[in-house]
């Protein structure tokens, strides 16, 4: 009975220890965070992003430009600010639902923030819709040194490893994965204020 006992102590030592140095592969001290696309202002990962809200929260402004369905159900970093980039149109694509383009993005900010006094650092999915949101903010009159790509995004990159367990999952970096702070909960102050006055 001993020699069961000490045996199954061993097997889940082994395991804990297996799976502590396991997961490693997916830590996010090993992601090297790359640039979806090329566009306006800089970049930053999220420990930076987060670092530069805790330095200056009234003028650095965190803003999630994935669809509201996202930003709600999936969750999103707390405190951020939603205004969608694109919007679900509810039809059917070759492979997904089709988004438009919110024509009112660059107003959304203004109506929100002010260009020589805010820094704004954009989030998506894994930071594509994010290098987009950047362009839009300097059109819209931002200076590019007040604007930022949040790289890796909310959720992060896919594994693409097949023998791993999460090929498939986005397990590679992003805020959710540095296990920077986040939510489900919705603050109507923080939401799409279109959505609010309609």
């Amino acid at each position: 009975m001993k020699a069961i006992r000490k045996a199954s102590v061993l097997f889940f030592a082994l395991m804990f220890v297996a799976g502590t140095f396991g997961c490693a592969g997916l830590n996010h001290h090993k992601v090297e965070y790359k640039v979806k696309k090329q566009h306006l202002g800089g970049d930053v990962s999220p420990t930076q992003a987060y670092e530069m809200l805790k330095k200056n929260p009234k003028h650095v402004i965190l803003l999630d430009v994935r669809t509201r369905a996202e930003y709600q159900l999936i969750g999103h970093p707390e405190g951020a600010y939603n205004i969608p980039l694109k919007f679900w149109t509810g039809k059917m694509g070759d492979k997904d639902y089709t988004k438009s383009t919110n024509p009112h993005f660059g107003e959304d900010l203004k109506a929100l923030f002010n260009p020589q006094n805010d820094t704004l650092l954009f989030m998506c999915r894994s930071g594509k819709r994010s290098c987009t949101a950047c362009s839009e903010a300097v059109k819209a009159g931002w200076p590019e040194d007040k604007v930022f790509n949040v790289m890796g995004g909310f959720e992060g990159d896919k594994v693409k490893d097949k023998n791993s367990p999460y090929y498939g999952q986005r397990k590679l970096g992003g805020w959710r994965n540095e296990g920077l702070p986040w939510s489900y909960h919705v603050d109507k102050n923080l939401i799409y204020q279109r959505d609010l006055a309609a």
